[in-house]
């Protein structure tokens, strides 16, 4: 419940003489009034003339002598109401202002509604990314950026040497790939943009894009995708071993392996004879239904445990 008022502030008045909940006084279906019809509050309670009493006495300690309230109409899930308090008994006119004022405020609570579900996708893409180890950059019809997630513009800083500027295009790529670059930057800002396509921005470190049109942006422009590294942690291990139900020292070498390790060196990096590892690898592929390293792996790579 989120309340918004213009005028007397009426939950500080009721707080300086008399403590009152408006929503428990008000025992009213509000969610069942028709949207858009004016209704006057005394419609509610005409035929309880004791709580007609007590609530006549309550609001008198609040200035309020009447009230009209219509219904916005819903949005998804999303209900509000116009409320309109006065000190004086309201006439007509004030409920033509309350009828003509309530399709403005819906247009409004739309937008509001919108932005803050807009606010939240892009909360939950930001994290999923994130998770995912990839980041992301924007940029012009000449390959220029104009805007970059923190997360690659830090690896870049630590990794690259060099801090890269919106506004500008991307240091040191090399004259071949700062061709291709340039080109698919005017190609993915055209009408007829195609499929995304990859490319190898660093070999050392590597650093591979996958470029692409971007969607509903208020410019043409060209959305470059990047895998960062993105390093295991105890927690993939844990997190392996409870969706297979894996000892965890086999879910340790399972990590290993997906990482790149031959099982010699998986061995060597969890302290284990190589007859261990042979032998925890076997019983990897009988309890995760494999036949072999390769898929291993492929099954590792696919899982939500290596996430980071």
């Amino acid at each position: 419940m989120i309340e918004f008022s213009a005028g007397i502030d009426l939950r500080a008045r009721a707080q300086s003489s008399d403590p009152l909940d408006t929503h428990a006084l008000d025992r009213f279906h509000y969610d069942s009034l028709r949207p858009g019809r004016v209704y006057s509050i005394s419609e509610f309670f005409d035929h309880d003339p004791v709580y007609r009493a007590e609530r006549k006495r309550r609001m008198q300690k609040l200035g309020i002598a009447d009230e009209r309230v219509v219904r916005i109409p819903d949005i998804g899930d999303v209900s509000a109401w116009l409320i309109m308090a006065r000190a004086a008994h309201c006439t007509a006119s004030d409920s033509a202002l309350l009828s003509n004022l309530a399709p403005y405020v819906g247009e409004a609570l739309r937008a509001a509604v919108e932005l803050e579900r807009s606010r939240i996708r892009a909360a939950v893409s930001v994290q999923g990314l994130a998770r995912s180890a990839t980041a992301w950059m924007v940029m012009d019809r000449e390959a220029r950026l104009q805007s970059i997630d923190p997360r690659l513009d830090a690896w870049m800083v630590e990794t690259l040497g060099y801090h890269p500027r919106i506004g500008e295009r991307l240091r040191d790529l090399g004259v071949q790939t700062e061709r291709e670059l340039m080109a698919a930057a005017a190609h993915f800002t055209s009408e007829d943009a195609g499929a995304p396509r990859p490319l190898l921005l660093n070999e050392q470190p590597r650093l591979e894009a996958l470029l692409s049109a971007t969607a509903d942006m208020p410019r043409p422009s060209m959305l470059v995708l990047c895998r960062l590294p993105n390093a295991r942690t105890s927690e993939s291990v844990n997190r392996l071993a409870t969706l297979f139900d894996l000892p965890r020292r086999e879910a340790e070498l399972a990590v290993a392996l997906n990482d790149g390790r031959s099982i010699a060196e998986a061995a060597e990096h969890m302290g284990l004879t190589l007859e261990t590892a042979r032998n925890y690898s076997k019983r990897l592929y009988a309890a995760l239904g494999v036949r072999g390293q390769a898929e291993l792996v492929r099954l590792v790579s696919d899982s939500v445990a290596v996430m980071a």
